[in-house]
C-alpha cells in the first residue's frame, strides 16, 4: 500500500449546533473557493430546506478545497444521534476528523457517539474547542472532560496525544492556545496536512471504490458517491458492483465522474485512488456496495450500522377531510416513496403488512421519523401516522429486552428536583448529578426509551423552556415493565363542520383547545385535551341562538385563548395508542383511529377482553 501525498480526507464530527457547518463556510471563504465580490449564503452545506429552517444538519455531505498543493476533501456529517447512520457510513471515506465541542457546553453525547465510532477506526482526531468568544465559556474545563472522554472510549496513546486549537468559526479563526494572535482558519489547514495521514491506497492495482451516499438527479439519475481504495477510474470505463457477499449486483460503464470543488460537483475524466469521487450510470448499485474493475472478486469490507430502535405504522389518509389538501393519496404512491428512501438510507428499515395498506417503518428515534414524515408532507403526500413504539427485542435466554438511552440533562438548579421526579416516574436510574456553573445542574440517566416517548414537552413545561435535554441509545436492557404516559383526555368533536368562536369559548374551562375559529373538523377529530384523564365528546359547531330579546350583556365580546400549537414531532410524542396523526400538504391534525364513537367503545371492550386473555 502506499500513500497517496497531495490528498487529505477529513471528517467534521461534533454534536448537534456546535458550529461545523459554520466552521466550514469560513474555511471554504478563506481558501479561496468564492470570488471576493461572490454572495455567500450562510450555512451553504445546509442545501435542504429543512437543515436551513431547524439549523440542524441532516444529511452528510462533502466539499473540497486546495491548499499549498494539497487537495482537502471534508465531509460535513450530522449533528443528531437520530442520523447516525449518516455518520457511521461517512467515516470510512475518512482518514483524520475534526472533534468540535462547544467551549461553554463541552462534550455531549453525539460527541460521544461519533467520537467513539471514529476511535474504533483507528483514527486520529484534532481537538477544536469552538465558541471560546461566548460569555460563559469554559475552555479549560471542556479540554479536561474531551481527555477524559477519550480514556473512557478506551482511545488508543497515539489518538490520545492529540493537538489541539481553540477558535471561534463564526469568526473565522483559531489559534493553539488562548494567549496566541486570533487571526484566520490557517493554523487548522496546516494541522490537517501535518497531522492528518494521506490515505492509504494501491495506486497500480485494478480500480475499486466504496460507495457511501446516494443521491438522486435529475439529469443524471442515481449518483453514488464514495472514496477510491485502488487503481484509477475513467470515464466510459466498463465496471461491477459487489454486495458485501461478494455476488455482482450488476455490470455497468461508468458515464460520468464528478470531483468536488468547493460546493459544486465537476466533471473529471479521471481520477485516482485515495480521491473522494462521485459516479453516475448505474440502475441497481446501492450504499455500502463496492464498484470496481470487472477483474475484482473481493468486496470492501464496511462498518457494520446499527439497527434500529423505534417505529412507527404508517397508513392512508382515511379521514373526512381526505384528498381535500394532497395529491399523493394511495398506498401504491406511499410504499414508492417509502422504498426510495430505504434505499438511500441505511439506518430505517420498511416493512409491508399483509394487507399491504400499512407500512411499518424503523429508525433510530422521533426525529428522524419526523424528518422523513415532513419531507414527504411537502411533497404532497397525505398519509396516517401511529405513536411512535420502541423494538423489543430477545436475548439469548429468551427474555424480552427494550432499548435504553443516555439522557444529559442541563437545567437550571430549581427546576432539577421536578425533573428527577418525572424521570424516575418514567424508569430512569440517575447516574449522576454535578453543578455545571452558572446555577445550573448537569443530571445523567440512563432511562428506558419508551419511556422519553412525548416527555421533551413536558420538560420544557417543567423547566419554563430553559432546560436542554440530549438523549443518546445506550444499549438493550431488561423490560422495565409499564411506564406512565400521557394522563389526561381527549376533547373529540362530535361533528363535521367548521368551528365556532362561541362554542370554543364555552368550552374552554374543559381543557386546552388545539383548534380555533373557522378550523375544519369532523367526527372523532380530537380538537383539545381534556382538563381530566376521560375523554370527552364536544360539540363545537354549536352557534349562538339568535333571537329579538336583547338582555343585559348579551353581546359581551368572545374572548379565545389562543390554540395549542404542536409541531409533527410533538404531536407523533402526544398520541396514545388509539390515536393517529393526519398529515396532509397544508394541515397537521390529531384523530382517534376509529372515529365513531360506537366503534371505539367496541375496540376498548376488546383490547381489555384481550388483555384480560393474555
Amino acid at each position: 500500500m502506499t500513500a497517496s501525498k497531495d490528498i487529505r480526507n477529513i471528517a467534521i464530527i461534533a454534536h448537534v449546533d456546535h458550529g461545523k457547518t459554520t466552521l466550514i463556510d469560513s474555511i471554504l471563504k478563506q481558501s479561496g473557493s468564492f470570488r471576493e465580490n461572490q454572495q455567500v449564503a450562510e450555512r451553504l452545506m445546509d442545501s435542504n430546506d429543512l437543515e436551513k429552517e431547524r439549523g440542524i444538519t441532516i444529511l452528510a455531505k462533502c466539499t473540497a478545497i486546495d491548499w499549498e498543493g494539497t487537495r482537502i476533501n471534508i465531509i460535513d456529517t450530522p449533528g443528531h444521534a437520530d442520523f447516525g447512520g449518516e455518520v457511521e457510513r461517512v467515516l470510512d471515506m475518512a482518514d483524520g476528523v475534526i472533534l468540535l465541542t462547544d467551549a461553554a457546553e463541552g462534550p455531549l453525547p453525539q460527541t460521544k457517539f461519533v467520537l467513539g465510532k471514529a476511535l474504533k477506526l483507528g483514527l486520529r482526531p484534532i481537538v477544536m474547542i469552538n465558541k471560546v468568544d461566548r460569555a460563559d465559556a469554559r475552555p479549560d474545563k471542556v479540554l479536561d472532560e474531551v481527555f477524559d472522554l477519550f480514556v473512557a472510549l478506551d482511545a488508543s496513546e497515539e489518538q490520545l496525544d492529540f493537538p489541539i486549537l481553540f477558535a471561534s468559526g463564526r469568526d473565522g479563526w483559531c489559534a493553539p492556545s488562548l494567549t496566541a494572535p486570533r487571526e484566520n482558519l490557517h493554523p487548522l489547514l496546516e494541522l490537517v496536512l501535518k497531522h492528518v495521514p494521506a490515505p492509504k491506497v494501491d495506486e497500480n492495482a485494478s480500480f475499486s471504490m466504496l460507495t457511501t451516499l446516494l443521491s438522486a438527479d435529475p439529469y443524471l439519475g442515481r449518483v453514488l458517491t464514495g472514496k477510491i481504495y485502488s487503481g484509477k477510474a475513467k470515464v466510459n470505463m466498463t465496471v461491477k458492483s459487489m454486495g458485501l457477499d461478494g455476488k455482482t449486483v450488476e455490470t455497468f460503464r461508468l458515464t460520468k465522474l464528478m470531483s468536488f470543488s468547493g460546493i459544486d460537483r465537476v466533471p473529471v475524466t479521471e481520477a485516482v485512488a485515495g480521491e473522494i469521487i462521485c459516479v453516475a450510470g448505474m440502475e441497481k448499485t446501492s450504499v455500502a456496495d463496492t464498484i470496481c474493475d470487472t477483474s475484482v472478486m473481493e468486496p470492501i469490507k464496511t462498518q457494520p450500522v446499527d439497527p434500529p430502535t423505534m417505529a412507527i405504522t404508517i397508513t392512508v389518509n382515511d379521514s373526512p377531510l381526505a384528498g381535500t389538501e394532497g395529491k399523493k393519496l394511495t398506498s401504491t404512491m406511499i410504499r414508492e416513496r417509502l422504498m426510495a428512501e430505504a434505499e438511500t438510507n441505511v439506518a430505517i428499515r420498511v416493512n409491508e403488512s399483509e394487507s399491504r395498506e400499512a407500512f411499518e417503518l424503523a429508525g433510530r428515534g422521533e426525529l428522524q421519523l419526523g424528518v422523513l414524515i415532513e419531507t414527504m408532507r411537502r411533497e404532497g403526500f397525505e398519509l396516517s401516522v401511529s405513536r411512535p413504539r420502541v423494538l423489543f427485542r430477545k436475548d439469548e435466554n429468551g427474555q424480552v429486552t427494550e432499548p435504553y438511552e443516555e439522557v444529559i440533562i442541563d437545567v437550571d438548579q430549581e427546576y432539577a428536583s421536578s425533573v428527577i421526579d418525572k424521570m424516575n416516574q418514567r424508569k430512569a436510574e440517575m447516574q449522576d448529578m454535578r453543578e455545571s456553573g452558572a446555577g445550573k445542574s448537569r443530571i445523567v440517566f440512563i432511562a428506558p426509551s419508551r419511556g422519553l416517548i412525548g416527555y421533551q414537552s413536558q420538560f420544557l413545561t417543567d423547566t419554563r423552556g430553559t432546560g436542554i435535554m440530549n438523549r443518546l441509545f445506550h444499549s438493550y436492557g431488561p423490560y422495565k415493565g409499564d411506564v406512565a404516559t400521557r394522563r389526561n383526555g381527549a376533547l373529540i368533536s362530535t361533528d363535521k363542520g367548521e368551528a365556532v368562536a362561541y362554542a370554543i369559548f364555552n368550552l374552554q374551562d374543559r381543557g386546552t383547545m388545539f383548534i380555533g375559529h373557522q378550523d375544519k373538523v369532523y367526527q372523532g377529530m380530537v380538537v383539545g385535551e381534556h382538563s381530566r384523564e376521560n375523554d370527552l365528546d364536544i360539540n363545537v359547531l354549536k352557534g349562538k341562538k339568535l333571537t329579538n330579546v336583547r338582555a343585559s350583556g348579551a353581546d359581551e365580546a368572545v374572548i379565545l385563548v389562543p390554540p395549542r400549537k404542536m409541531s409533527l414531532e410533538e404531536m407523533m410524542a402526544y398520541i396514545n395508542d388509539d390515536e393517529l396523526v393526519e398529515v396532509t400538504p397544508k394541515s397537521l391534525r390529531l384523530r382517534k383511529r376509529y372515529l365513531s364513537p360506537n366503534e371505539r367503545e367496541i375496540a376498548k371492550k376488546q383490547s381489555k377482553k384481550s388483555a384480560a386473555e393474555g
